[in-house]
């Protein structure tokens, strides 16, 4: 068994353990990148990319209206504090640290924009803001070389977080169909000039990667699980993992930074913690290996049970499931259960619509039902390609009929044709009485301002009409190992294991059981990850 020696090992390749990397090569400690598959960029890769970091320096340097006070203010009002992992510590160390983190990078080449027009998610209560999520500029992903063929992005395109709303009725509203003409233009702009521009979540990883390999130097090996820590007097000093199929013995002097992510794609765990085996849509490594050996060692977890939640369009045998953002919060449109009542606002923020659903009924049925205009009018990720419509509607999980009466009797929910007949009043009234869809501008962001009276509700009256099958799903689930401020895991006691930190979806999240903002599970995890490698950096050998 071989053995090497670094100052910081780090678990994991997503927004986490890119940024603990970062900041530990910036404080001029030697630094190894561990990746258990063989694909880079985590749950990050795949993602939106939007980080929620509130009182910004970009929104500082464009005389934003924020403060610290603002922004722990409406956490407060949005998370409680009810969990260790959700104290009041944390929560000043996370909003204390979002500078650090944007400079850091930023003096390191990365470019940041804001998204300017996306809103808190809960914009009305105290301290809610519009525009406090960052994201990266495209990126030329031809920076990284041989790298992009080994990463977990799901896409190469140069979008950005404001498109994805405006996009999304290119077909029905002129500002749609500007901003679409814009992207168009981005991206062909790229390819003539010889770039490979990428935006979201594959340009965040890509501009991480840049930073952290080219121009760091350090080291990422892929498929190279994290098989045990090893410990000295009850200190992590190490661990031990796999590189080219032979066990390796990696001492770190400084510390182990556990950024892996959750379990989402553990059955087993979800089952043990959450009851369910989920339709996860994050990274399929995220299995929850580091947590358990974290536990073995004694590591406290906290919100075990939860994950960052919401409505997905049911998946084909062999793919993942589509998690819905903007198009459940599309006029002409509503979801309702197996006997065809709504049970939720469907435009709320999807942690919330996910618990309303595991509330509602854990293991029943759901449907989106649209009308012709929600199809024609709107672009749909989920119904964009003919051959997966084709096979949907093979699979049962795509019904479509000419009346709501041959709806439901297709999808076996007897109630369906009350349901719409009360909900054709409230949008035709531009107020839902029932669960106030259209009333937060966080539904409103998703909505289409030339429907009125309410952007959010549309009539369903003409057919076809189309039913599409949706399922509890997730982006990763939300409790893990217990952090201090600095993200030392700690134990039941609240002492601290050694050596030993965590950041992202391998601890448990800041934000406790709720979603305050876009980008609430990369924000703290990049934010955390850097307070990891900044207290290393302090420590002594």
């Amino acid at each position: 068994m071989s053995e090497l020696i670094y100052d910081v090992v780090v678990v994991g390749t997503g927004g986490a353990g890119f940024a603990a990397a970062m900041g530990a090569a910036d404080e001029g400690l030697r630094v190894l990148l561990l990746e258990s598959t063989d694909r880079w960029g985590g749950s990050t890769a795949m993602s939106g990319g939007g980080m929620w970091l509130p009182d910004n320096p970009l929104g500082q340097r464009a005389g934003v209206g924020d403060s610290r006070e603002e922004a722990l203010t409406y956490m407060e009002a949005t998370i409680g504090d009810d969990y260790r992992a959700t104290s009041r510590a944390r929560k000043e160390a996370f909003v204390d640290g979002v500078a650090d983190f944007v400079t850091t990078a930023e003096k390191y080449g990365m470019r940041f924009a804001r998204a300017a027009d996306y809103p808190d998610y809960y914009p009305e209560l105290p301290g809610g803001k519009i525009g406090r999520a960052l994201e990266v500029e495209p990126f030329d992903s031809k920076k990284i070389g041989a790298w992009w063929k080994t990463s977990r992005a799901l896409m190469s395109l140069p979008l950005k977080t404001d498109d994805v709303w405006l996009l999304s009725r290119a077909w029905s509203t002129p500002a749609g169909f500007v901003r679409g003409a814009g992207f168009v233009f981005r991206t062909l702009g790229g390819a003539v000039r010889g770039k490979r521009l990428v935006g979201t979540g594959a340009g965040l990883a890509c501009s991480f990667m840049h930073v952290v390999v080219n121009k760091q130097r350090t080291p990422l090996w892929l498929n190279a699980p994290v098989e045990g820590l090893v410990t000295v007097d009850g200190r992590v000093v190490g661990v031990q993992t796999v590189r080219d199929g032979r066990p390796v013995t990696v001492t770190a002097t400084r510390g182990v930074v556990l950024a892996a992510g959750g379990f989402d794609h553990n059955t087993i765990l979800r089952q043990k913690y959450q009851g369910i085996d989920g339709n996860p849509s994050g990274n399929p490594g995220n299995v929850g290996s580091t947590l358990e050996l974290a536990q073995d060692l004694g590591a406290s977890v906290e919100l075990m049970d939860d994950a960052w939640w919401g409505a997905s369009v049911a998946p084909l045998p062999g793919t993942s499931p589509g998690f819905l953002v903007g198009e459940r919060s599309m006029p002409y449109s509503i979801m309702v259960d197996a006997e065809g009542d709504r049970f939720a606002n469907e435009s709320e923020s999807y942690v919330d619509l996910g618990h309303h659903m595991l509330d509602h009924d854990k293991d029943g049925t759901y449907w989106l039902v649209a009308e012709a205009r929600h199809a024609r009018r709107y672009l749909r990720s989920y119904a964009m390609d003919p051959r997966v419509t084709k096979a949907m509607a093979a699979a049962g999980t795509m019904v479509k009929a000419a009346t709501l009466q041959e709806l439901a009797q297709g999808i076996g929910a007897p109630r369906l044709v009350a349901t719409v007949d009360r909900f054709n009043g409230f949008a035709r009234s531009g107020v839902d009485a029932d669960f106030g869809r259209g009333n937060s501008a966080y539904d409103r962001y998703y909505g289409d301002p030339t429907v009125h009276p309410n952007a959010n509700l549309g009539p369903l009256e003409k057919g076809p009409f189309t039913a599409f099958k949706v399922v509890i799903g997730d982006l990763g689930t939300k409790g893990g190992v217990v952090t201090d401020a600095d993200a030392r895991v700690l134990r039941d006691d609240g002492s601290v294991i050694e050596g030993l930190y965590s950041a992202g979806n391998n601890s448990a999240s800041v934000m406790g059981r709720t979603y305050p903002g876009p980008g609430s599970t990369i924000g703290p995890a990049a934010v955390f990850g850097l307070r990891a490698a900044r207290h290393m950096a302090r420590s002594a050998d």
